[in-house]
């Protein structure tokens, strides 16, 4: 069995704890929730809806998303805090800013803004982490 000088075993014991602690630090432990909504170029249109529609689904692909909800507004009571004039939304869970990063570089999403960035005339994007 060959022997191991302790020193360096423990050296690189201790440089991977405190990698880990200072990638802890820089990374809640929350999840981090990627909230996006589109409006259409042509609001109203069915085919551009749905085109957008099939090209968020292409996302579910990438392995760092916890969770992913497409949506259009909710038929829901008209109130002055409502504010339903987009025409498409993206709801994605991660379980931190670091797979969010992967996720915003990841090939596959590259290719959505690519392939369905013409269908859009805004998008505004809410990221959040727990308090």
């Amino acid at each position: 069995m060959p022997s191991f000088d302790r020193r360096i075993v423990l050296s690189g014991a201790l440089a991977t704890a405190v990698g880990a602690s200072a990638a802890a630090a820089e990374t809640p432990s929350a999840p981090m929730i990627h909230h996006v909504f589109f409006w259409l170029k042509t609001p109203g249109s069915k085919a551009d809806r749905d085109a957008l529609i099939a090209g968020l689904n292409t996302l579910r692909g990438i392995e760092v998303i916890q969770q992913l909800h497409i949506g259009v507004p909710a038929s829901t009571e008209k109130r002055d805090v409502v504010d339903n004039s987009y025409d498409v939304s993206e709801l994605m869970f991660f379980k931190s800013i670091a797979d969010q990063k992967l996720y915003q570089d990841h090939p596959l999403h590259l290719k959505f803004v690519k392939d369905c960035s013409h269908l859009w005339s805004k998008v505004v994007v809410y990221d959040s982490v727990a308090a």
